[in-house]
Parts: structure tokens; sequence; C-alpha cells
């Protein structure tokens, strides 16, 4: 089943007089359960390729579906619907809110959907323990480690249940051996029938999907299945117990 489908597109900024082709022609499609890698230099066109992917911007030309829904033409507030209830995002930076507890944090993606109180806490709290932070759920950000942080960014993602988990840099701000445990997170969570794109420009994170699509001057260089790096299955199997990280 395809969950994205992108024919043709192109982003075009205006920059004072000239005009700045990010995005030219991209055509491409991503299944369901799907490990997908983006890759490219700076300028290369990935973040703004992100943006459209993840419904924060859309294409100047060409058409975009996500889960069978055109969304080229939508709305800021249907865009807003379609990030809230069908898109999970992991953010370089966390992006949490520094006086809410991690329990709070994870929530919020329910308060905008309308959901009740009691059903919202327990779902935050069930997406805390996959991620092994039961013992953490009324911490705030000044008591977590960054490795704990981006466990609480990533619980706040699938707290929704959503179509695609898009991940931007999800190590970048982590030193490698809380880096590595982080992927072995998103490795448990594809295995679990997740979809999963991930933007990076480290190879060695890449190498952690199925598929890396490399772009460069705004078109796609190269789209590629891969073999993914070995995990050791008792790290992935154990990987809901560690909350140390």
């Amino acid at each position: 089943m395809t969950i994205i489908n992108i024919e043709h597109i192109a982003k075009i900024y205006q920059v004072g007089s000239e005009q700045v082709h990010a995005l030219r022609d991209v055509t491409l499609k991503i299944d369901k359960n799907e490990y997908v890698a983006i890759m490219g230099p700076s300028g290369s066109g990935k973040s703004t390729l992100m943006n459209m992917l993840g419904c924060l911007d859309t294409p100047t030309h060409g058409l975009y579906q996500f889960n069978g829904k055109n969304v080229s033409q939508m709305n800021d507030n249907d865009l807003a619907t379609i990030r809230n209830k069908e898109i999970g995002f992991v953010f370089q930076t966390f992006n949490l809110l520094p006086r809410s507890d991690a329990l709070h944090n994870v929530e919020l993606p329910l308060i905008y959907a309308g959901v009740s109180s009691s059903e919202r806490k327990d779902r935050a709290y069930e997406a805390l323990k996959s991620v092994g932070l039961a013992d953490r759920v009324h911490h705030k950000p000044n008591e977590l480690s960054g490795g704990q942080k981006q466990r609480v960014a990533i619980a706040r993602a699938l707290v929704t249940k959503p179509s695609l988990i898009l991940a931007d840099e999800p190590t970048g701000n982590l030193d490698s051996k809380t880096g590595e445990e982080i992927m072995e997170l998103f490795n448990n969570i594809y295995e679990q029938g997740n979809t999963i794109i991930l933007v990076t420009h480290e190879e060695y994170i890449a190498e952690h999907a199925v598929r890396i699509i490399r772009i460069k001057d705004g078109l796609i260089e190269k789209d590629e299945a891969v073999k993914r790096r070995y995990i050791p299955n008792s790290v992935s199997k154990n990987i809901n117990t560690v909350g140390t990280v």
C-alpha cells in the first residue's frame, strides 16, 4: 500500500528578484512499513523535501498524495489536521516544553486532537513505557539526559498512532553511543510495522534504513534499496527496558 505518492513536484522560492529552485521535478513513492533515509549535502533540497513530506509546506507545482489524499492544494487548517493525526515528528532539538513533565509533553498532540484527559494520560504513559521511560513520566526536560529527551520526543510522535514517523537528524544533538541506542529504538519501531522517513547527513545513520534516497541540486540523484546495518536481536528485543540513555 502506497502511503506517499509524489509526482513531478517543484518548489520555487522568490528571493528578491531571483527565483530559487529548491526542488525540481521530484517523483517518488513510499509504501507502508518502509524505512527510508533521505540524504544530501547542505542546499541539496532535502530539508525542503522533508517539509513537503511532513505537510509543513506545499509544492509550487506537481502532485502530492498522502494516504490517498491530495494534499498539494490543501489550506493551512487541513494540513494541520493531517500533521496532527497522521504524522509523528521527531526533531534534532527535541522541541519539548521546558516547564512541563514528560507525560504532559507526550500528551500534547492528543490535547490538540480533542482526546479526553483520562485517555490522554493513559496513552501518553503507554507511549513513554514503550520507549523505556515508565520511571521518568514526571521528570521535566532539565531533569533528563539528551537521550531521554529524544525518547520523550519519540513517544510524543508515536502517541497518536500516526501513519508516518518523520525524523529530522534525530541523533544530531547526541553523542555517538546514545545516538546508536536511539537508532536501535527506531529499528524496533520499524519492526513493529511503522513507516519511517529519516533525514540525515550521516551515512552510518542512513544505513539503518532499507532504502536511501539521495538528493542533489533539488533532484533525486539516487534511490536504492540497501542492506541494513546489523543490529543484534537481543538489543532490539530489550530496547523497551532501557531508560538510562
